[in-house]
């Protein structure tokens, strides 16, 4: 189940075109034209984007270009073409959602991610499909277009970040954000053989993430590499006042937690994520990655999280409540979709319907049914006492060990269809990745191994809150012992 280079070709990170950038072997202007004439390559057979921003990356990385010509310092990201996805806000670019209840919706201001990144010169070339209001695991609800998987068009490249995690592993962006409420990040990192990061509740603002389920959402970063994860963490982090569940306090550089060294680490491995419905390669490249760290001195200690098995029930309450509750805002009055009618309440009944995929109302139904009176205690309060002790056991683990190791999903992805009419079928594919919002603790998904089918397998590791540097001096030190799991672009030809 070891990674192998399919075919395709290395596609540089943001740490080698940065060198590149600064020692002039190449100019941002350059840089961003060959990306944009290889996403125009590959797009027609990915379909990662739902927008084009060129115009204003080549204006930005011309800009770029200027100040290093005149001897200025440029941050690592400067000049860098990446992509966002479509629910996180741009002033003056739609932000979709990829719903037509916001198809043709222009936010007045820009995410506060947006505006860090834009104090590091960054570089977008649009805005990413996803999941209709991030509500799926395959990108297949998307009311706007298909992304397909980019090592095999056949299959999916999961959700609802499938446009996040697509865009990057072919190679049509060096770098992109997601948003992660239940794995959205992780699980299509983990499908289309990218590094993706679900940071802790609170590390990263909220402010103009277009919300789905506010106690769990997390936007982070997904990138072809461990360092380039940093580098954007680093980009993106920091307390908001404009966002109240923002932690306050300092960040550290979390470039100088990249230690290539694991010895006398704890790992820990929880034996509810390996029960009997996890994929056999999925399993065997685990078994290999943890013989990996044993190797490299690390110490692995079994553990339990007996409440885990209540996670998925508890997570989709949870989150399906508050979504309820959060899209009840478009009703056809204030913006978005307007439907005429003959009256208020035909004209948001008759929007709402039009608006919104089938997921979504199934969502929202399931939703607001647990928040009817006399159901309330029953479901929604329940769930939450069920959130704070999966939180407990987590907590608890990590007084025995500094970071956990699982799977990031139980199989490797799956064809177009093949669950998409079946709904809780596709939800227990999120059944390692849901505890982590619930916890609240940050989460990383790496390249572990390549399945038979030659589909990518990933590999999950998890942390206490705010502890992000242990995920990542873990994930880099697995980087650099296994370079066979290198990431290559699977379609197109060579960037540069």
């Amino acid at each position: 189940s070891r990674c192998t280079r399919i075919g395709g070709f290395a596609v540089p990170t943001i740490h080698e075109l940065h060198k590149k950038l600064v020692n002039k072997e190449i100019s941002a202007v350059e840089l961003t034209k060959a990306v944009i004439a290889h996403k125009e390559q590959v797009e027609p057979q990915v379909g990662a984007y739902l927008s084009d921003s060129h115009e204003e990356a080549l204006a930005k990385a011309q800009a770029v270009d200027d100040k290093i010509a005149a001897g200025q310092e440029v941050s690592m990201l400067a000049g860098i073409p990446g992509a966002i996805k479509d629910n996180i806000c741009i002033e003056g670019q739609k932000a979709t959602c990829a719903s037509k209840m916001l198809e043709n919706f222009v936010p007045p201001y820009s995410a506060t991610v947006i505006e860090k990144l834009k104090d590091q010169d960054f570089v977008s070339l649009g805005k990413l499909n996803m999941d209709e209001f991030a509500m799926g695991g395959s990108t297949e609800n998307s009311a706007l277009g298909k992304t397909t998987n980019p090592w095999n068009k056949d299959y999916v490249p999961g959700g609802s970040s499938g446009g996040s995690a697509a865009s990057v592993s072919a190679g049509s962006a060096i770098w992109s954000l997601g948003s992660d409420t239940g794995g959205s990040i992780r699980q299509p990192a983990s499908f289309c053989g990218v590094v993706g990061m679900k940071p802790t509740y609170g590390n990263v603002s909220r402010y103009g993430l277009i919300a789905f389920a506010s106690s769990l959402d997390q936007i982070g970063p997904v990138t072809r590499d461990v360092r380039d994860v940093a580098i954007v963490l680093n980009a993106i982090t920091g307390h908001d006042d404009k966002d109240s569940t923002s932690i306050p306090g300092e960040r550290p550089d979390y470039t100088k937690a990249l230690i290539n060294d694991v010895k006398n680490l704890r790992i820990g491995v929880p034996k509810e994520f390996y029960g009997d419905g996890l994929n056999p390669e999925v399993r065997k490249a685990m078994e290999e990655a943890i013989d990996t760290y044993k190797k490299l001195g690390a110490q692995i200690v079994e553990v339990s999280l007996p409440s885990t098995k209540y996670a998925l029930s508890a997570y989709y309450i949870v989150a399906l409540a508050e979504a309820s509750s959060n899209l009840a805002r478009y009703d056809g009055v204030s913006y978005g979709l307007r439907v005429p009618a003959d009256n208020l309440v035909d004209m948001s009944t008759k929007t709402r319907s039009q608006g919104f995929g089938k997921e979504v109302q199934r969502r929202i139904l399931l939703g607001t049914y647990v928040l009817r009176s006399g159901y309330y205690d029953a479901y929604y309060k329940k769930a939450l006492q069920v959130r704070r002790v999966i939180k407990n056991e987590f907590d608890q683990a990590f007084q025995e060990v500094d970071l956990l190791l699982t799977p990031t999903a139980p199989n490797t992805s799956y064809k177009f269809g093949e669950k998409a009419n079946d709904p809780l079928a596709m939800y227990l594919e999120d059944i390692c990745t849901v505890p982590v919002n619930l916890a609240g603790i940050p989460g990383i998904s790496i390249p572990a191994g390549m399945s038979s089918a030659g589909l990518p397998i990933g590999m999950q590791l998890l942390g206490p809150a705010m502890g992000e540097e242990v995920l990542l001096r873990a994930a880099y030190t697995f980087e650099q012992e296994r370079p066979d799991c290198k990431i290559v672009a699977p379609t197109g030809e060579a960037l540069l």
